[in-house]
């Protein structure tokens, strides 16, 4: 790990401005540092200066209820999340998502902030003899090589897939995050936070470089709503998602009313899949439903050379997911 100097700020305008000066990555805001640390380690991330977050007292941290669902501060730890019993009790399929997301070690230090912010862990990304295309090379090695972890939709010029359990679990829940920066705050639906990368923007999210993520923003849900979060792991616990789940379901006499699906470990950002969704609404809650709704949710996954498994994989989550969630027994 190269040299750097640590600076505390002490309002979020000095925070937003030092990240501004920042013209080739050489300031970072470090929070939990369960990402950020790894990738300065292996010289990925070489800032020169860090930004401590955890000691800023206008960034907020905790989670609250609002007149229009809650409210999670972007300090808010992975624990905090899982333990909530509001949040259990109202969108379980948040505290399930943090509840598998990582050690528990992890998660008593992880920020929801850095979470959803968390950059990809394709190994040619992490390795740092390796010049792949996020980080400015020319070419996605992962294409054509050891590609069995990577993605089945919006693969190209990136197939690294996004690592995060909860932003799934945010989408499926329409949730906003709200996001600042020197000319003051903004509110974006996280389905616009999360964008494919491109040429001119080589990550996965509309975030700015002087801006810092306050909140995230849970809208209520209707009486009746059930929710899971599914994950497949290529070990039993405490690993990335090989596929995960996001599902959302709202039944009124076994006919589905409202379904939200959103796919983790598939894509470069979460995946949600609008047609399967659009799908479900008024269909009969039952297994030949869901086994045509699993189809129809793979039905556009271009598997590379070594991941053809994850399709397979995902649609028989898919059905237990939308089963569990329907299941009246």
């Amino acid at each position: 790990m190269r040299p750097f100097d640590y600076v505390r700020t002490t309002t979020l305008d000095e925070t937003c401005q030092l990240l501004g000066q920042d013209g080739d990555s050489s300031v970072r805001a470090l929070a939990g540092g369960t990402d950020l640390l790894t990738l300065m380690k292996k010289e990925i991330s070489v800032p020169t200066q860090l930004i401590d977050l955890k000691r800023l007292p206008d960034l907020p941290s905790g989670i609250t209820s609002t007149a229009q669902g809650m409210t999670i501060g972007t300090l808010t730890t992975m624990t905090e999340i899982e333990t909530n019993v509001q949040l259990q009790e109202k969108y379980p399929l948040l505290a399930e998502a943090a509840a598998v997301a990582a050690t528990p070690q992890l998660r008593n230090m992880a920020t929801i902030g850095g979470n959803l912010l968390q950059r990809p862990r394709c190994w040619y990304y992490r390795n740092q003899l390796v010049n792949c295309w996020l980080k400015g090379g020319d070419e996605c090695q992962a294409q054509d090589g050891e590609n069995q972890l990577h993605a089945l939709f919006g693969g190209g010029p990136c197939y690294a897939v996004h690592p995060s359990d909860l932003a799934p679990a945010l989408l499926a829940l329409e949730a906003t995050v709200q996001l600042r920066g020197p000319g003051g705050e903004r509110m974006v639906p996280l389905a616009e936070f999360y964008a494919l990368p491109e040429e001119k923007r080589r990550q996965e999210t509309q975030l700015e470089k002087d801006e810092l993520l306050l909140n995230i923003h849970l809208p209520g849900l209707p009486a009746g709503t059930r929710s899971t979060y599914l994950k497949a792991m290529d070990r039993k616990v405490w690993a990335f998602a090989l596929v995960g789940v996001a599902a959302i379901v709202r039944l009124e006499e076994q006919k589905i009313v409202d379904a939200r699906l959103v796919l983790s470990g598939v894509a470069p950002i979460p995946w949600r899949v609008t047609a399967a969704e659009q799908a479900l609404v008024g269909a009969t809650a039952n297994e030949a439903t869901f086994a045509e709704i699993a189809e129809f949710a793979l039905a556009d996954a271009q598997s590379l050379s070594h991941n053809a498994y994850k399709i397979t994989l995902a649609k028989s989550l898919v059905r237990r997911a939308l089963t569990m969630l329907t299941d009246e027994g």
